[in-house]
């Protein structure tokens, strides 16, 4: 069982850099995939990045969102079980509700492949 709880949500004028983090507690958080997503009002959950527990074969281990790639970040930090999305030059069209999700598959950028999700934080670009 892994328990994830997302902070550094909000009000962000647009250009904005605010960085997202995702806590995780549990067991062997190190060997999860974690991703991040998010959901616009009325809109289905997105991919927007993953980050791998190890190295994959492509010696890859992030992957973005074509529509995030360069502006956003995304890192982890196993010692203190927890992972960031660094996000940059922000657009309104990037208000959502931001999740994180814990996956031990492969079909990273699926929602329904994640085994748990956090409760999600909210973020909101003004334009």
């Amino acid at each position: 069982q892994v328990q994830l709880v997302e902070s550094g949500g909000g009000l962000v004028q647009a250009g904005g850099s605010p960085r997202l983090s995702c806590a995780a507690s549990g067991r062997a958080f190190s060997n999860y995939n974690m991703g991040w997503f998010r959901q616009a009002p009325g809109k289905d959950r997105e991919f927007v990045a993953a980050i791998v527990a190890a190295i994959s074969w492509s010696g890859r281990s992030t992957f973005y969102a074509d529509s995030v790639k360069g502006r956003f970040t995304m890192s982890r930090d196993n010692a203190k079980n927890t992972v960031y999305l660094q996000m940059n030059s922000l657009k309104p069209e990037d208000t959502a509700v931001y999740y994180c999700g814990a996956d031990r598959g492969l079909n990273l950028r699926d929602p329904d492949a994640y085994d748990y999700w956090g409760q999600g934080t909210q973020v909101t670009v003004s334009s």
